[in-house]
């Protein structure tokens, strides 16, 4: 049991740290790219990897491990086939991942956390408070073993499931290298999306990485007072300062922002707000995403009507602001983030 704790998950390596791992066991810096490309195949023991010498397999297993999430629930959506996932970790922890079909192909959701600190008034990831953060390999196996279960390429990553990415910054950071290169999974950074909820002290450190990813902010109220009552995250930050950064942001990336905006009724969703919001937009160079709400059965936030959207979406257009609504999808399943989960470790 002791040697089973000191083992390391293989995943969790990028291509030089397995080649740093090949030299220090004396063995060829090539058989670093065999084992990556096997482990991003989906192997799930050293013993499938058949072009690997018979002792350097037993070594492998000797210093480091595979784990094979597994699936506690899947549902379909009879509606348009969008499938939500909920994977078992190896601690016994679950987390939420939803595949989604696009045209322009197929776009996974993926979770970064178990639970979430930030306290969100309309998402059911924040109740219970946060569990703990995912390792790389966690991150990586959501995509991996959703493909292979659906059958399906996978071309677009968003990560707006479960969780706060800039919470948990190194470890998502060293995921998207992972999942980005080129002998693994090797989806475009350019097709990646990450959400925040503002933790601006941390855009710098992302800026200067240059991952010609997307930022999306989940801004969902463009005034404190609306922001603060629904987004904890905005007290001791605010709606100006997120703004400002994200203009920073852009400055130093080239990258456009998004902005994230659920309409909720009565909340968010005036004309007073449409226009304030188009000038933060503005301000940004942002895209406006505008999201109908889910329903979570723990709040009392009902979505805005169909028809408010519209006018809402017509004053941003009328700004010039850049805006799209986003079409529902999995409506018939557990959308929003979270629910599997809890439904799944309600007693």
């Amino acid at each position: 049991m002791q040697n089973e704790k000191k083992r390391i998950e293989i995943r969790n390596l990028l291509p030089e740290e397995l080649k740093q791992a090949m030299n220090a066991m004396g063995q060829p810096s090539y058989r670093s790219g065999q084992i990556f490309k096997w482990l991003n195949q989906g192997v799930e023991d050293f013993a499938q990897m058949t072009n690997i010498p018979d002792g350097l397999r037993d070594a492998l297993s000797q210093q480091y491990y595979i784990y094979t999430p597994k699936i506690l629930a899947k549902q379909v959506s009879k509606k348009d086939g969008t499938v939500k996932y909920l994977w078992k970790l190896e601690d016994g922890n679950a987390v939420e991942t939803v595949l989604m079909h696009y045209k322009y192909g197929n776009t996974i959701c993926i979770s970064t956390q178990v639970g979430c600190r930030q306290g969100c008034a309309f998402c059911a990831s924040t109740i219970g408070g946060l569990v703990r953060s995912l390792q790389p390999y966690e991150m990586l196996n959501e995509v991996l073993y959703t493909q292979i279960d659906s059958g399906k390429r996978i071309s677009h990553i968003v990560l707006m499931g479960i969780g706060e990415p800039l919470d948990n910054f190194d470890n998502v950071v060293k995921f998207l290298f992972l999942v980005n290169h080129p002998e693994g999974l090797n989806i475009s950074m350019r097709h990646i999306a990450l959400s925040t909820c503002g933790l601006i002290e941390k855009f710098d450190k992302l800026a200067k990485l240059n991952l010609q990813l997307t930022l999306s902010v989940s801004l969902h109220a463009p005034d404190d007072e609306t922001r603060n009552k629904i987004m904890p995250a905005n007290r001791g930050r605010g709606v100006d300062a997120l703004v400002q950064e994200c203009k920073k942001y852009f400055g130093k990336t080239g990258r456009r922002i998004s902005f994230e905006y659920a309409m909720i009724d009565g909340v968010n969703d005036t004309d007073g707000h449409a226009e304030l919001l188009a000038q933060k937009a503005k301000t940004a160079h942002a895209h406006v995403n505008i999201i109908p709400l889910n329903y979570v059965k723990e709040s009392s936030l009902k979505p805005s009507c169909d028809q408010r959207i519209k006018e809402f979406y017509e004053i941003l257009l009328s700004h010039g602001v850049n805006a799209t609504i986003r079409r529902r999808l999995g409506s018939d399943i557990d959308a929003s983030c979270g629910q599997l989960r809890r439904k799944f470790q309600k007693p």
